[in-house]
C-alpha cells in the first residue's frame, strides 16, 4: 500500500476530526452538504474521515478564516485542480536509450568544469575518476 492509498483510508470519526480541525460537527456536515468533502460511511452510516479529508477541512477552514465564502472556497479548489492538471500535462519527455547513451559518452569524454555540475555527478564519478 503506497502513501497516497494510506492517506485515503477512512479512519477518523467526526469527533476526532472536530478536535483535529477546530471545526464544529455542524460546520463539517455543512461542508459535506456543499460537496467540499465526501467522507466514507461505515455500515452503521457513521462518517469516517481520512487524513486527506482532514487536510482538506483544514484548508477550507484557512480559506474561510481569510474571508472567503463557500463560492470562494469552491473556486480555490477548482484553481488547485486546474494547476495540478496543467503540471501533469507539462511533463518532460523521457529520453530515449540512444540519447542517454550519447549524453553519457559526452559526460565521460569531457572532464567536468569546476563551475558545472553533471546530471550524473556522484552516480558515475566513480567510473571516470582520475587516479
Amino acid at each position: 500500500m503506497d502513501l497516497n492509498e494510506r492517506r485515503q483510508l477512512p479512519l477518523f470519526s467526526i469527533g476526532t476530526v472536530q478536535k483535529l480541525t477546530g471545526l464544529t460537527a455542524r460546520q463539517i456536515r455543512y461542508y459535506e452538504q456543499h460537496e467540499l468533502i465526501s467522507p466514507a460511511r461505515s455500515e452503521g452510516k457513521q462518517r469516517l474521515f481520512s487524513f486527506a479529508d482532514v487536510e482538506r477541512l483544514m484548508l477550507i477552514r484557512q480559506w474561510i478564516d481569510e474571508g472567503n465564502n463557500i463560492a470562494g472556497v469552491k473556486r480555490n479548489f477548482a484553481n488547485l485542480t486546474k494547476r495540478a492538471e496543467q503540471r501533469g500535462r507539462i511533463a518532460k519527455p523521457e529520453l530515449t536509450d540512444e540519447e542517454v547513451y550519447k549524453w553519457l559518452q559526452k559526460e565521460i569524454a569531457e572532464p567536468p568544469s569546476p563551475n558545472s555540475q553533471s546530471m550524473f555527478q556522484g552516480d558515475l564519478s566513480r567510473f571516470y575518476r582520475k587516479k
